[in-house]
Parts: C-alpha cells; structure tokens; sequence
C-alpha cells in the first residue's frame, strides 16, 4: 500500500503538538488527521478508515489509555502512545490497554516517522493475505494452542482469541519456534525488527497480555512458559 493510500489520526489535547505531528508524518506522503480530545477521535474512527493512531496519554475528559482500551474492542489497528513522561509505570499501563509502542515527548521527527513507518510495516505485513494462503491456510499447533498464519485466527482451549498485531507477533513466532527458548532481547528484536536499545519491560506486559487471553490460569501458564534467567517458550 502506497503511503499516500494511508491515513494516521493523531490525537493530542495540543493543538501545537498535534500539528506539529502531522506535518512531520504528512512529508512521507501519510494522511494525516487530528484530533483534540479522545471522544471526537472516538467518533472520527467510526466515520473513516484509519490505519494507524498516535495517541497523547495527558488528555482532559478521557485520556490516552482510555481511548486506547475502547480501539482494542473493535480494531488491531497498530497504537502509538505519546506522553511528556518517562515513567515505566505509563509504559507499562499503556502496553497492557493494548498499545504497540510508546514515544516520549520531546520526540524527534526521525524518531516518530520511524516508529510509525515500523509498526505499518509489521501491521501490512500481518494481515496481508493471497489468494493462495486462503485456499491453503498455514497452521501452527502445538498442544491447545492453534495459529492461523494467514487469517490470524487463534484459539486457545478451544475458544477464539483476539490478539493486537504486535500480540499475534510475540505469539507465531514463539509458536514457529516451539521447544526453543528466546530471552526479551532476542524476542524483541525479531518482532520489532530493531535492538534492544534500551533496559525496559516491553515484551514481559506483552507477554503477560498474552497470557491473560490464552491461559486457563495466567499465573500458572502451560501454554507460554518462563524459563527463569532465560527467557520465554512454547513446547513442542
């Protein structure tokens, strides 16, 4: 899909900061619109196709997250949290609503276009889909987990799971792996496509998101497994 095909909402409570956004995105040829309050972007997803949104997390009335977690009832579409904070807590609250990456204010238009360019690129790349893999679905199992490669499709004891992107990611590619074990450097750069550049705990709220949806208990997984001082695997 062209750039020009695709439209990015950004929705922060600062008009400066808001345009600010847009004019960096709009020079890689994206759509671009905005929005000042987390209801009129509510109501703006409902009216056009949007395929990525930038989400400030200090909003008055309803807040980033907020509108975050009422996205991830209806769309997979890749989130981008912004917040003048660095604090690991907004991090992590802001993964476990279901967003895939996290931009600190003052952020720099090189920083922005490539997280956004980076979570386009997994998100097309996910649901992309030929006519060939629908007749011939590609499917990953391995105990009660069951992965579909090409609809994204998964179920876990039986019932129906609905993963974010960068879930599904984390997911098929421990589940391709099964019986290897991956530590939070190795996972991150395989579904990021990027290093491990800095000392956060990104992929264990993804993990821990994970496992809400596909355990019968997450504290005790038997599906996704830790291996202490390792890392992360799915048996075989």
């Amino acid at each position: 899909m062209e750039a020009s095909q695709i439209t990015l909402l950004v929705v922060d409570d600062d008009k400066e900061i808001a345009e600010l956004a847009a004019i960096y995105l709009k020079e890689d040829g994206y759509q671009v619109l905005t929005c000042l309050n987390g209801k009129d972007a509510l109501a703006l997803l409902k009216e056009q196709e949007i395929h990525l949104a930038i989400l400030d997390i200090m909003m008055p009335g309803m807040d980033g997250f907020e509108v975050c977690r009422h996205i991830r009832k209806t769309s997979n579409i890749p989130i981008i949290m912004l917040s003048a904070k660095g604090d690991e807590e907004d991090k992590v609250e802001g993964l476990s609503a279901g967003a895939d990456d996290y931009v600190v204010k003052p952020f720099g238009p090189m920083e922005l276009k490539a997280r956004v360019k980076s979570q386009l690129r997994r998100f097309m790349v996910l649901n992309a889909r030929s006519a060939a893999d629908a007749e011939a679905p590609q499917l990953l199992q391995t105990g009660q987990l069951t992965i579909n490669l090409n609809t994204h499709e998964v179920t876990s004891y039986g019932h129906e799971v609905s993963l974010t992107p960068t879930e599904f990611k984390i997911l098929s590619f421990l589940a391709s792996h099964a019986g290897e074990i991956f530590s939070t450097d190795e996972i991150f750069e395989a579904v990021w496509a990027d290093k491990y550049y800095e000392a956060n705990n990104t992929v264990m709220v993804h993990i821990r998101r994970i496992r809400e949806k596909i355990e019968l208990d997450s504290r005790n997984a038997q599906i996704l497994k830790t291996v202490w001082g390792v890392g992360y695997k799915i048996d075989a």
